[in-house]
């Protein structure tokens, strides 16, 4: 049977400990594309039915490829699982089993056939509306009804959604983000595999295109960036930095687009494919299959290669799809970052600018919420540090209230960071040693949790903040983080413990890391990564 690796048990311990905190409400597990959510799932449901036999459980999901993955890993976990898939589009609608798996537009509006459920899993759970609408809210709904105790767990790689923000911002179905893992983690013990970039010539411009719920329009996309002339430049640019990479994806704005680059590439001696929504199942699958024994060595795609499917040896990835959604975005990078039989990374060629707009993938920006109105003054504002003294203070602030400091007016300036999708461009320390204390905010009143690193005289000394008192999403963030500290540098933290003083007397009896990777921003220090031996 398969074995969970280590960061896999850590999240079920804490989404066990979380629900022993006695926390109300539904938690949703926030994993990087990648890391083996279907793992965690089986894991899951195998303990639930082992400890409580008669427990009901409903894994939901809104492709059959997510569907088939999460069945299929259960069975590895456990082969004779007691388990039954509901779905149209794989042409099985069997329930009565103690697990379902199932699709939510087959199983939307049969609650009353599917009747008692203790708990629902519900894998990329960013898709589930914030407001009690759409299949996903009027299932659970009519599910409750059935069951008030029924709790649910979301799984994603991007807990916001677009024109709403973090999933846990009211009205929202999840009340608490458990984030126990990071990329930067998963790349450096060898799970994920890192993306590289290059500056490119063409750019796409978007600059007439209008947006509809926050996102460009398709067809005005389409309009904008599907021309002769910018495909076959984008194509050639392709091909010269490209080399000898042997599995190129390209992420187009719709199935005309997808087309009409697959040509391009074919009139240049590419041999390419397009796969589309409208594709025929059987001809999809010669598709994927010549793709993954190198019959074809570019495939163009138009909205469907973005989640449940899995390639690890992708090693080039060309944006052609400018979106203003980050979840797409993280989606679409992620398709490059399993481990690969042949190189170390996968180059991505961001001719969309998604970069520019969304940030690296390790600090993805949510997006923002113009139309929420009755949210304004609720909830904490974004922070910045001074440089000087290091107190945190609003992002508008321009003379720090504590040291005086004058804050620099910042250009806002376009442009694709240089093309760092990774964001982990930082100078690495050795530490000798760290320190942690209570900081009182003398701008806010609030009290947060600091470290400063120390390395060796030439070093300067590198301070890191924990808002654990702030609300929202902010301090859950910041609690995640220090509980995954504790655990990293063995010092013993009660998960009940509130008192600030007491956590920095215990997080000072842990071991520190070995090295620190950081990143200046002005005159302040970023952590980006810890290393312990």
């Amino acid at each position: 049977m398969t074995q969970l690796r280590d960061y896999q048990q850590n999240t079920i311990n804490e989404l066990y400990a979380w629900f022993s905190a006695g926390n109300q409400g539904n938690p949703c597990i926030v994993m990087p594309t990648g890391s083996g959510k279907s793992h965690i799932v089986a894991a899951l449901c195998k303990d639930a039915l082992q400890s409580w036999p008669e427990t009901q459980i409903l894994m939901l999901t809104h492709v059959k490829e997510l569907i088939e993955q999460n069945a299929q890993k259960m069975r590895e976990h456990w082969p004779n699982a007691p388990l039954g898939i509901y779905s149209a589009s794989i042409g099985k609608k069997h329930l009565g089993e103690p697990i379902t798996f199932a699709g939510i537009q087959s199983i939307g509006k049969k609650s009353k056939d599917v009747g008692h459920v203790d708990l629902v899993i519900i894998d990329e759970c960013h898709l589930v509306n914030h407001r009690e609408s759409g299949d996903y809210r009027k299932f659970l709904q009519e599910l409750i009804k059935i069951n008030p105790a029924l709790r649910v767990i979301g799984l994603t790689a991007t807990p916001f959604r677009l024109g709403h923000g973090y999933i846990t911002d009211k009205p929202a179905m999840f009340d608490a983000l458990l984030t126990p893992v990071s990329i930067e983690e998963l790349i450096y013990k060898g799970f994920l595999a890192p993306l590289r970039s290059k500056h490119t010539t063409e750019k796409l411009d978007v600059s007439g295109v209008k947006k509809r719920g926050g996102e460009f329009i398709e067809s005005e996309l389409q309009a904008a960036v599907d021309t002769d002339p910018k495909n076959r430049a984008v194509v050639n640019e392709v091909i010269n930095i490209a080399g000898d990479r042997k599995a190129w994806l390209f992420f187009c704005t719709g199935v005309e687009h997808a087309r009409h680059v697959a040509m391009a590439l074919e009139e240049k001696g590419i041999a390419a494919a397009c796969v589309t929504g409208k594709t025929p199942k059987k001809e999809r699958e010669k598709i994927l299959a010549d793709f993954k024994t190198g019959r074809l060595r570019a495939l163009t795609n138009a909205n469907v290669l973005t989640t449940g499917f899995d390639y690890p040896d992708i090693d080039l990835i060309a944006m052609l799809r400018p979106t203003m959604s980050p979840s797409l975005y993280v989606q679409m990078a992620g398709r490059g970052m399993r481990p690969k039989s042949h190189t170390d990374h996968c180059m991505v060629l961001d001719f969309a600018g998604v970069v520019a707009t969304h940030g690296p993938i390790t600090a993805v920006q949510p997006p923002k919420s113009p139309n929420n109105k009755d949210k304004v003054g609720e909830g904490e504002a974004p922070v910045k540090a001074c440089p000087d003294c290091f107190e945190l203070v609003h992002p508008s602030t321009r003379k720090c209230p504590s040291c005086g400091y004058d804050f620099p007016i910042e250009v806002k300036k376009l442009k694709l960071h240089h093309d760092d999708i990774m964001g982990l461009d930082g100078r690495k320390m050795q530490v000798t040693d760290w320190r942690w204390r209570k900081h009182l905010s003398r701008t806010s009143g609030k009290e947060m949790l600091a470290v400063s690193y120390y390395g060796g005289l030439s070093d300067p000394a590198i301070v890191e903040y924990f808002p654990v008192r702030h609300e929202g999403y902010a301090g859950q963030k910041a609690a995640q983080s220090i509980f995954n500290l504790s655990c990293a540098s063995r010092a013993k933290i009660s998960l009940t413990e509130t008192d600030l003083d007491a956590m920095s007397e215990a997080l000072n009896t842990g071991t520190p890391p070995q090295t620190i990777e950081y990143k200046k921003d002005g005159k302040f220090f970023r952590v980006m990564k810890r290393s312990w031996a």
